[in-house]
């Protein structure tokens, strides 16, 4: 401050210094007029914006922590500026975390380090771009489809990012933790608006209209889209299966932190955390999300903490014995049987979706639509989806990538089981990985055009994963 006073007041050019205390006068009208006259929104989103370059320029840390928080607390918001297409908040977090990584390892002048898993990763990013380019013979592009298509490619490469930049304990334990805190934010968010009033809800949810999300009575989701049965959580997610598998890969993380010995969260705070956590998942009524869940705590268990079976024999009771449970129970025992609406649809997706992978085995259709009337895009399993969007092969690479990885695993257990911190850390990314796999038979937005900051989330938790197996 007396820096500035002794600029303003006591320089020895007096027209410069009032020159100077003019430009700040200028400044400030300009950002009052801007407030008062377009929307007040807008410039606080670009003062946070500002500050948030600043951060992830200092330390890339940041950038992961925003990026976190837009994945799980508003992945859908959109940005008031108009580039032929609207971009969002994800989009721009994105770029500033590249923009962050890049910068660095050029200032640095730091070579960019691959991994093991790498190559898979880029033949994949590579067959994805030749099947979206060999799809626009039969489709015409848009400026939404190829922003979406942008998305994931961006989200896949995101593994290369965190790899490079996260490969110190203190940093990957920081962005795990921020992870926790925004799914945990999500799930108060999601629990609140759940249980208050319809009306209220619906103007809740609806005031984030002004970023980009859905408007009205259609906000509300309920179990086969029938107001007569129950109401399925969605907090700000949109779809309740995507809430759903986001809660899952958050309980999946840090459940192991309950048994290990050495937890880097203490368990009083993760206890009641995943109390909370379980809770959503449940208002959500996913059963892709639930099965996942299983799986992911199955890993768990068979890979180090046998007590974790306990905990699911448990949940399994309550589900089984408590009267609230009972609709639940009921729809997950109608989809096991293929009696539901909504799993009789999927069966009639599945069929449809192989008529497509056999017709188009190779390079699948590509990312912008059919070259057939009597076929579509559009199908609730995530390799089904990856099929139809880049063929067979492109599910290979996939699957080979997802083997490296487990191999890589297998490779430096040892070592990595010496410290038992991040042992339990591990764990718990392994478990959320195999989680995703699973329930991604059951579901897509692991890997949909329209869901990109699930893509992201998928690819930061591989990121992390590896970048866990060599963390100094």
């Amino acid at each position: 401050m007396e820096s500035l006073q002794r600029v303003l007041l006591r320089s020895q050019n007096p027209k410069a210094g009032w020159a100077l205390a003019a430009l700040f006068v200028l400044v400030a009208l300009c950002g009052g007029a801007y407030i008062a006259f377009l929307s007040p929104m807008i410039a606080w989103g670009l003062a946070i914006a500002i500050i948030g370059v600043i951060l992830t320029l200092k330390d890339i840390r940041w950038g992961f922590f925003g990026l976190v928080a837009i994945i799980y607390l508003l992945p859908f918001g959109v940005l008031p500026l108009r580039l032929g297409f609207y971009p969002t908040f994800l989009d721009a977090a994105l770029l500033l975390v590249f923009g962050a990584w890049i910068t660095g390892a050029a200032l640095k002048k730091s070579p960019i380090e691959g991994s093991p898993v790498g190559p898979f990763i880029v033949v994949f990013i590579l067959l994805a771009c030749a099947s979206f380019v060999a799809g626009l013979a039969h489709a015409e592009l848009t400026a939404t489809v190829l922003r979406h298509f942008v998305e994931i490619i961006l989200a896949i490469t995101l593994f290369f990012a965190v790899v490079n930049t996260l490969k110190e304990k203190a940093k990957l334990k920081q962005v795990i933790a921020a992870i926790g805190a925004f799914a945990l934010a999500e799930a108060v968010i999601a629990i609140v608006i759940y249980f208050l009033p319809s009306y209220t809800a619906v103007r809740l949810l609806s005031a984030l209209g002004r970023v980009g999300y859905p408007t009205g009575w259609g906000v509300l989701r309920y179990v086969e889209n029938n107001p007569e049965l129950p109401l399925r959580a969605v907090g700000t997610s949109i779809d309740p299966n995507v809430l759903g598998g986001s809660m899952m890969i958050a309980i999946a993380l840090f459940t192991p932190q309950l048994f290990a010995r050495k937890p880097f969260i203490p368990r009083y705070l993760v206890l009641p955390s995943l109390a909370v956590l379980w809770f959503c998942l449940y208002l959500t009524y996913s059963r892709s999300a639930l099965l996942g869940l299983l799986a992911a705590l199955s890993i768990i268990g068979l890979i180090r903490y046998r007590a974790i079976f306990a905990l699911v024999a448990l949940a399994s009771l309550l589900i089984l014995f408590l009267p609230q449970a009972q609709p639940y129970l009921e729809r997950l025992q109608a989809g096991l049987a293929g009696k539901d609406l909504a799993t009789k649809m999927r069966f009639g997706e599945y069929k449809d979706a192989f008529i497509l992978i056999r017709r188009y085995p190779w390079l699948g259709v590509g990312f912008s639509g059919t070259p057939d009337i009597d076929i579509y895009i559009g199908v609730s399993s995530l390799y089904l989806l990856m099929a139809e969007y880049i063929g067979i092969p492109g599910v290979g690479i996939f699957l080979a990538i997802v083997g490296r990885f487990f191999s890589l695993l297998f490779q430096k257990w040892k070592t990595l089981a010496s410290d038992q911190e991040m042992e339990a850390i591990m764990v718990g990314l392994v478990g959320a990985i195999g989680g995703a796999l699973v329930g991604g038979i059951f579901d897509h937005y692991f890997f949909n055009l329209d869901f990109p900051h699930s893509v992201s989330l998928f690819w930061l938790l591989m990121g992390l994963a590896v970048a866990a197996l060599e963390a100094r």
